[in-house]
């Protein structure tokens, strides 16, 4: 046994050492100092690594950054340009993704196609989404759920003001479980909504670099959860059972509904209609289902409390958009056709998702091959980080990146197109851009709207009647969250509170 780890270790570290030695006689970008064998192990960032990664952007002046761990190859993006040169103009090489032992292997999620290796079971996966939620018929069923769910998540904030991040969770998990499965869920405390938001809570650790010892060295794999120091296993047991929940449970509710004849149209619901027997298509099915909730859920609540947030912080923002809705909606709750009307709630999102990036660092991409770009050589197999905290906040793009300014966006009261649009960062590039942004996007234009239109989101204030600063603190998770923080929500008018109760649809709120 020991001859045998004695081995095992010296093949190793030859490998090792023949990455470190074959890399090091090529020109890769610029970037840390290196340490034989180890690379920059002790120097990659443990917190708010897009902002180190940024840094490092301007130490070596270069919008391209190469560092490495252990022999992996981590190439770091820190420009649109860069970006689109590398992960749109060569999708082929580019459009995989790298493999992390924790979360493909122990915890459960290996199964959802966003982080799938590119391939024919992610090509499969992604044509069955797109099948299903791009067409014009489920975009009208869907958009008249967005206005119900809308509906009802107004009366919530009317009801309990004091539980909006909540509400806005339960909005996006509302609509998504109808769209996804034909489950209507109650307003507050659905066991299906508390089951899906315990699989989110204990999965958002996942991709975080260097959280699990297990990513570094997989054959820890291998180590038994009883072990001392074993965690990981425990947690990952944990992150199975939750996944299989989510996964299970929700298709389980559908074929119910199904039944019962009690249902509607819905991504679930439509493929077995189509008399889908054979199991592996069942698991396939069950597998792009949680995918769309798992992929919606976090990043459109993230958008939604950063709305919140800066509502609060610039009131002034907030009087704009409330004048222009006001203007176009005389008197009513908007519609997804209002949309269209509403050039500075366009560009107020817009500057949402630029102001506080829902996921800081994209998804890793994995080159499939050897490349050259601009003389420097990226190895296969290299890890290939786009930074997007750092592309929406490029002074070149967006001066004064730090203030919520959806001004930017606009000229002579229409959306300027030259300005680059966020949208074409946050949600991914190439082959692996996000398929249901559409879906999203709508959803969160739609809820601020309603939002602003009925209320007036203001600073609390303490005993001596001064503001409270909200402080603007997040999550550090691959999806980055506010945390709560005080928001007081007050109906524009009586007149606004009596439209919210006689149209927030109650004949999905009881």
């Amino acid at each position: 046994m020991a001859l045998l780890a004695f081995i095992l270790g010296t093949l190793g570290v030859v490998v090792l050492y023949w990455r470190y030695w074959r890399n090091g006689q090529r020109h890769l970008p610029p970037g840390p100092k290196k340490l034989p064998f180890i690379g920059n192990l002790l120097s990659m960032p443990r917190r708010a690594e897009w902002e180190t990664f940024a840094d490092w952007g301007k130490e070596y002046n270069s919008d391209i950054i190469h560092a490495s761990a252990l022999g992996t190859s981590v190439v770091i993006l820190n420009s649109y340009q860069v970006a689109v040169d590398l992960l749109d103009k060569k999708s082929a090489i580019y459009s995989s993704r790298p493999h992390f032992t924790m979360f493909h292997e122990l915890s459960g999620w290996g199964y959802l196609f966003s982080m799938l290796p590119y391939g024919d079971v992610w090509r499969e996966s992604r044509r069955i989404f797109t099948k299903h939620f791009n067409s014009s018929h489920h975009d009208a069923i869907n958009q008249q759920r967005d206005i119900l769910y809308v509906r009802r998540f107004i009366w919530q904030l009317l009801e309990k003001p004091h539980g909006f991040l909540r509400h806005a969770r339960t909005l996006v998990g509302s609509t998504t479980l109808s769209m996804t499965y034909s489950i209507n869920v109650r307003p507050y405390d659905d066991p299906l909504i508390e089951i899906v938001e315990n699989a989110v809570e204990t999965a958002v650790e996942l991709l975080i670099a260097g959280a699990f010892l297990v990513d570094v060295f997989p054959l820890l794999k291998y180590v038994p959860k009883w072990f001392p120091g074993a965690k990981f296993q425990r947690k990952a047991a944990i992150m199975r059972e939750n996944s299989e929940r989510l996964r299970n449970a929700t298709f389980l509710t559908t074929e119910k509904l199904m039944e019962a004849g009690n249902y509607s149209p819905s991504f679930v619901s439509d493929a077995l209609r189509e008399n889908i027997d054979n199991p592996k298509d069942i698991d396939l099915l069950k597998d792009i289902a949680a995918q769309v909730y798992m992929a919606g859920a976090d990043t459109t609540a993230s958008a939604l409390g950063t709305f919140f947030l800066s509502m609060v912080c610039y009131p002034e923002v907030q009087k704009k958009a409330q004048r222009e809705l006001d203007k176009v909606l005389n008197g009513r709750l908007p519609e997804h056709g209002d949309i269209v009307s509403l050039p500075y709630l366009h560009a107020l999102v817009k500057e949402v998702y630029r102001w506080k990036p829902i996921t800081p660092l994209g998804l890793p991409h994995q080159s499939i091959s050897d490349d050259l770009y601009k003389g420097y050589h990226i190895p296969r197999n290299s890890m290939v980080i786009p930074n997007q905290w750092a592309m929406l906040n490029d002074e070149r793009d967006y001066p004064e990146p730090r203030h919520f300014r959806p001004e930017r966006f606009l000229k002579d009261g229409r959306l300027d197109h030259s300005v680059r649009d966020p949208m074409d960062i946050a949600f991914g590039f190439g082959r692996r851009v996000c398929a249901g942004k559409h879906i999203a996007h709508s959803t969160i234009m739609l809820a601020a709207a309603s939002v602003l239109s009925s209320f007036d989101l203001l600073r609390e204030r303490d005993e001596n009647h001064r503001e409270i600063d909200p402080k603007g603190k997040y999550t550090h998770a691959l999806i980055s969250q506010p945390l709560d923080f005080p928001c007081v929500i007050k109906p524009r008018s009586a007149y606004a509170a009596e439209l919210i109760r006689s149209s927030s649809g109650l004949d999905i709120v009881d």
